[in-house]
């Protein structure tokens, strides 16, 4: 799916490709979430720093509709097919969500994006949600439904 984006992409002018890769960049910052880290970390069995970038970028590949309600809600991630059939072992993630617009403009121009074209920064995290992750009793607080699912 993220091969035939990229080539779909790659036949806009340049311009759009960078706008894509703008657009794609807005979303990773407004989705760099605690609350939605800690979803990740219950769903994969951890969660790194790029771990967490794949997962937001497949959290995108899912649509609006998705994207919008689980940063209202993480915890409806537990409504989810894939979710519920990825649970308990599964590793959900798409790291190739990220290059979609890289891969396009290479495509079209031979050459990478510029450099100007990483400029977003991702917001401060939220501090009521920086306990460890780790801790189950927290996890099943604050994200029951994903919980029941991951925790043992």
């Amino acid at each position: 799916m993220t091969a035939e984006a990229a080539t779909l992409l790659s036949v806009q002018p340049c311009g759009e490709i960078i706008a894509a890769d703008h657009v794609l960049r807005e979303l990773l910052a407004q989705s760099y979430r605690n609350p939605l880290w800690a979803a990740a970390y219950l769903i994969n069995g951890g969660c790194s720093d790029d771990a967490f970038d794949y997962f937001r970028g497949w959290l995108i590949m899912q649509g609006q509709g998705v994207f919008e309600r689980v940063l209202t809600d993480p915890d409806s991630l537990a409504d989810l097919p894939v979710i519920r059939a990825a649970a308990p072992d599964g590793v959900i993630d798409c790291e190739a969500a990220l290059t979609i617009s890289w891969n396009a403009h290479l495509r079209a121009t031979g050459e990478q994006l510029p450099d100007d074209a990483f400029t977003t920064e991702c917001p401060d995290l939220d501090s009521d949600w920086g306990f460890d992750f780790g801790d189950q009793v927290e996890m099943r607080r604050r994200l029951p439904r994903l919980a029941a699912l991951y925790l043992s």
